[in-house]
């Protein structure tokens, strides 16, 4: 039996992926499979994926999906003690695995995550642990009033939130939370789950020490017509918490960034951002899913 299942979710990026496994493969010394979701893979990417990588366990998905569905695929198949949540756009300097596992031998039982930290391909930080983040701070983010802190701690710390770039948790607590929720698409999924896990009674780490490079944007950018409407809704919902008068006062707010946004990149000629600010505009005060507004405009692009 694994001590470790290594999730990957891949969306027909065999240049992404090459480098992420290969890291994997050079770096970890723990027992551990690996299972990557092939998502949308062309005929032709897949086979040659499948013969590079034999060791690895691959799960085809072409149906439309997001985040949360695809890493779910995986991990309800996942045998290991813990789970390492992986994305494809990034690589393993060194055994970071290794350290996360050796981490929970020190945590109280109460630990659930432990997440690295994660710096940019030129090698300077982006993230090293994760604050709380109320919902008034997501609206003045959207203001641009407001910015995520990057460094919050080192060594082996408590922190709130992880990303879902990279983090190790523990499976039978993952399963108990219900893996990830399936109502958010692509945001804000990594911290509805970190959340809920600290409501729970569990608590959430963060290893200074334990790096991961995280050559995030890749794939994102190409979809921000779609992803981002979508991620905006998914927000909305999670910090309304259920309330609709207080989803209309957020979600009032994060309209007036957005139509703010629009105005003045339509002013500048700006087309494709227009049309991404237009989109956000639209996705705020509607009653469709996140999944189905990233459908609707997936299908436009």
């Amino acid at each position: 039996m694994p001590t470790v299942s290594i999730i990957i979710v891949c969306m027909n990026r065999p240049d992404n992926l090459r480098p992420c496994l290969d890291s994997i493969k050079l770096h970890t010394k723990a027992e551990y499979e690996t299972l990557v979701v092939a998502y949308r893979f062309s005929p032709d990417n897949l086979s040659a994926v499948k013969a590079e990588y034999p060791w690895v366990k691959f799960i085809v998905n072409d149906s439309l999906s997001g985040f949360s569905e695809n890493n779910n695929l995986a991990l309800r198949q996942a045998a290991g003690d813990y789970c390492f949540i992986l994305n494809d756009d990034t690589v393993l300097p060194g055994p970071s695995i290794d350290r996360l596992l050796k981490d929970f031998a020190k945590l109280p039982p109460d630990a659930a995550i432990v997440a690295p930290k994660l710096l940019n391909a030129d090698g300077s930080l982006q993230l090293c642990g994760r604050p709380d983040y109320p919902a008034y701070k997501y609206v003045l983010q959207q203001w641009h009033l407001y910015k995520e802190p990057v460094d919050n701690g080192s060594g082996l710390f408590r922190t709130y939130n992880a990303s879902g770039a990279a983090f190790l948790i523990k499976t039978h607590i993952f399963k108990e939370l219900g893996w990830f929720d399936e109502r958010y698409y692509f945001t804000p999924e990594d911290i509805a789950l970190t959340t809920l896990a600290r409501r729970r009674g569990y608590s959430v780490w963060c290893d200074s020490e334990a790096e991961v490079i995280h050559k995030w944007r890749t794939t994102a950018s190409r979809l921000a017509p779609a992803l981002r409407p979508c991620s905006i809704r998914g927000s909305l919902i999670f910090f309304a918490d259920g309330c609709s008068i207080r989803y209309f006062f957020l979600g009032l707010g994060v309209w007036g960034a957005e139509m703010f946004k629009r105005v003045k990149a339509r002013l500048q000629g700006r087309k494709a951002d227009y049309l991404t600010y237009k989109h956000n505009t639209h996705s705020i005060f509607t009653r469709k899913t996140p999944k189905q507004i990233f459908i609707h405009y997936f299908n436009e692009l």
